[in-house]
């Protein structure tokens, strides 16, 4: 699965909207949509802030690792 349809799986498993997402990100609802589409990339630091929001590992975000782990603690 490619990261584009993981981040949209999460966001939808949670019964958010892409404008809270947005919120969280600090960007525009049409600029979250077009990482949900694929249309443009997702920085490294937004994959990063979802996969401590989500709590899951950047593997399973990013679509390398079909397996939940938890996203490491500090």
């Amino acid at each position: 699965m490619k990261y584009n349809e993981r981040i949209r799986e999460i966001r939808e498993d949670h019964f958010l909207t892409q404008q809270k997402i947005a919120d969280l990100l600090h960007i525009g609802q049409r600029t979250y949509s077009d990482y949900e589409s694929g249309k443009t990339r997702i920085p490294v630091d937004s994959l990063i802030i979802l996969a401590e929001f989500y709590n899951v590992s950047m593997d399973y975000i990013t679509g390398v690792s079909s397996i939940k782990k938890e996203y490491p603690k500090k």
